[in-house]
């Protein structure tokens, strides 16, 4: 399969290390593209849920792949999210081609746009965050319930189905913090002079012109979805974004065929150990 050449791709919401997440069919979205710019736009690494007992190989993949473009002389900015919070404290990494941002500003074909994961507008993040890490688990748990309920609707040559895209869509106070959350994003980014702001968080994929509550002007606002139910990202080709979404039926290939040869590529490109050399005087 011949790549796909974009300008720039933005990736939010992966949550690898947890059951929801999609690593295999991420991996084949990445293997499929050649990015001139990679935006990990936070929550890409689930550190509230993570587990020394579940890390599968694919999820390792992903990580792999991600860094294949850095040795490849991409650049690949990491925004921190809530669930990988405690990379914070590192922000302004730079290692060449990998930087560790807490937000960023883009200059996109003369125009800016303000990057960064959203998690500032939610108010159980910033007065009650058990309950947020209790609702992740919670909402991982019921991933998992909708994964079996798939295989089985599958195996009976029924339709899948999300169920939390179902309560996002039909509990009104769910589609009332999407809609209070793009309207902040919008509101902030015209006040700063933004045309675009681009953002993950909510898990909810979306381009679109937002006017300002109360005052002239308007943004493009922005939003990649996730790896865990939309399986979407944003991306800039030819002068214009657009979301992608993952389609099973565009990709016949194994995503493990390329992975010894990645491995090895990586392994060969890499120096480890001037990586980790850079990390630790960076931290000091």
């Amino acid at each position: 399969m011949a790549k796909r050449e974009i300008d720039i791709v933005v990736i939010s919401d992966i949550h690898l290390g947890t059951y929801g997440c999609h690593a295999k069919e991420l991996l084949r979205y990445l293997k499929s593209i050649r990015p001139k710019k990679v935006i990990l736009n936070g929550d890409i690494i689930d550190i509230w849920q993570f587990s020394r007992s579940y890390w599968p190989e694919a999820h390792m993949k992903v990580v792999r792949r991600i860094l294949k473009f850095v040795t490849e002389g991409i650049p690949v900015y990491y925004l921190t999210g809530n669930h990988d919070e405690m990379l914070r404290k590192f922000t302004d990494l730079d290692l060449g081609k990998f930087q560790l941002l807490n937000k960023m500003v883009l200059e996109v074909d003369g125009k800016k746009a303000w990057v960064f994961h959203g998690d500032v507008f939610d108010v159980t993040m910033q007065h009650s965050k058990w309950l947020a890490k209790l609702g992740a688990v919670g909402y991982d748990t019921l991933i998992v319930i909708n994964s079996m309920v798939n295989w089985c609707l599958t195996a009976l040559g029924r339709q899948k189905m999300s169920f939390s895209q179902k309560i996002k869509g039909k509990v009104k106070e769910a589609v009332k913090f999407i809609n209070h959350f793009e309207q902040t994003a919008a509101d902030l980014a015209v006040d700063k002079g933004y045309h675009y702001v681009i953002c993950g968080h909510i898990h909810h994929a979306e381009i679109r012109q937002i006017n300002a509550t109360d005052k002239p002007g308007s943004v493009i606002y922005l939003n990649s979805g996730d790896w865990v139910e939309s399986l979407s990202a944003l991306e800039y080709a030819n002068g214009a974004w657009s979301i992608y979404k993952y389609d099973h039926a565009a990709f016949s290939t194994d995503p493990d065929e390329e992975d010894k040869a990645d491995t090895a590529e990586l392994d060969s490109s890499l120096d480890v150990k001037l990586l980790l050399e850079k990390f630790k005087l960076s931290v000091h």
